[in-house]
């Protein structure tokens, strides 16, 4: 069992920065770890994720403004968000892809809420 808690969001004027935490009880098997959002009335989206051999991939709304980084050693992974958007505005959950002898299974934050302004 993994259990994730999200940090970090809140309300930001449009064009600043926010960065959001997610700290795993355990990295034990974890491949892949991600930031998805969900918008009102909009389905949960991929906005970014990293693997365990450091390679990210994202969004192609947000490459250029956001950056996924993780810290094996801390548990922990963050996701930098820059010249932040109106449209960006959703709830932002982190995830967790474990893998442990072939068995996969993925595990959910409870979500936090980032709200961009005009």
């Amino acid at each position: 069992q993994v259990q994730l808690v999200e940090s970090g969001g809140g309300l930001v004027q449009a064009g600043g920065s926010l960065r959001l935490s997610c700290a795993a009880s355990t990295f034990f098997g974890i491949n892949t770890m991600g930031w998805y959002r969900q918008a009102p009335g909009k389905q949960r989206e991929l906005v970014a994720a990293i693997r365990s051999g450091t390679s990210t991939n994202y969004l192609d709304s947000v490459k250029g403004r956001f950056t996924i980084s993780r810290d094996n050693a801390k548990n922990t992974v963050a996701l930098q968000m820059n010249s932040l958007k109106p449209e960006d505005t959703a709830v932002y959950y982190c995830s967790a892809l474990q893998v442990v002898l072939g068995s996969r299974k993925e595990y959910w934050g409870q979500g936090t809420q980032v709200t961009v302004s005009n």
